[in-house]
């Protein structure tokens, strides 16, 4: 699978589902608390701007003016309410700064590491997460509007993400890293698997709940997900496919 290709289709989808909206809407409280749909649109398009300012060694922390004692969803926060303005400007903001951020992470020498958040990223990987922060935030902006998004496999990438970043989710958490196994059924009916056949420790069920899960926009006990062996619940708990 071709994350370049995959990401920018799931641009594509938002790009579409936004050029629709009525004012009332874009006006509309998103699910990101605080947020409204302009609100989310225009953090998208501050963080692919920083994705382009990456090439040049500038890393997500460098957003905006930062604030002591903040950390970076406090900045991101801050920035968003610095900059808002007419959702149109907005929506041509994020249109240029998505195909700009795109372009950037074609053509960066594959094996180099961007600056983001904690770690620098491989284009790749970046683009990985550029892709579960469109997902989420497309969650973010459809739920309160009641406008359909369905699964689709470009979930595969982020599962991925998601499993390949335990490690550092468990550190974050102040635990020590654990072999899980995840199986994972696609939108399509397709099992994903992630990590080694004779791990202790696994996560079965949906994709799209795991990916939801890892966005922090569904609870592991709400999820359907199945835990099993010693470690199963707590990479569960700790599972994130987000930069901050």
């Amino acid at each position: 699978m071709d994350v370049f290709a995959d990401l920018a289709a799931e641009q594509d989808r938002l790009e579409q589902l936004l050029a629709g909206l009525s004012e009332t809407e874009w006006a509309t409280d998103s699910a990101a608390p605080g947020w409204t749909v302009a609100d989310v649109v225009l953090h998208l398009a501050q963080t692919e701007e920083a994705v382009v300012a990456s090439a040049g060694g500038s890393d997500l922390h460098a957003l905006g003016e930062a604030t002591p004692g903040a950390n970076l969803d406090e900045r991101m926060d801050s920035l968003v309410r610095a900059e808002r303005t007419d959702p149109a400007v907005i929506f041509e903001r994020w249109r240029t700064a998505r195909r700009a951020a795109l372009n950037t992470l074609q053509d960066a020498d594959p094996q180099q590491l961007m600056p983001w958040a904690e770690n620098g990223l491989k284009p790749r990987t970046l683009a990985t997460t550029r892709l579960a922060e469109h997902w989420a935030h497309g969650l973010d902006i459809t739920a309160p509007l009641g406008i359909p998004f369905p699964d689709t496999d470009r979930l595969r990438h982020i599962a991925w993400l998601g499993h390949a970043t335990l490690p550092f989710a468990f550190a974050l958490a102040g635990q020590p890293a654990q072999v899980v196994r995840c199986e994972l059924v696609g939108p399509d009916g397709t099992v994903w698997t992630f990590g080694p056949d004779d791990a202790e420790s696994a996560i079965t069920g949906a994709a799209g709940a795991f990916c939801r899960v890892g966005a922090r926009r569904m609870a592991p006990a709400d999820s359907g997900l199945s835990m099993s062996g010693p470690h199963g619940a707590a990479a569960l708990s700790v599972l994130r496919n987000y930069a901050a």
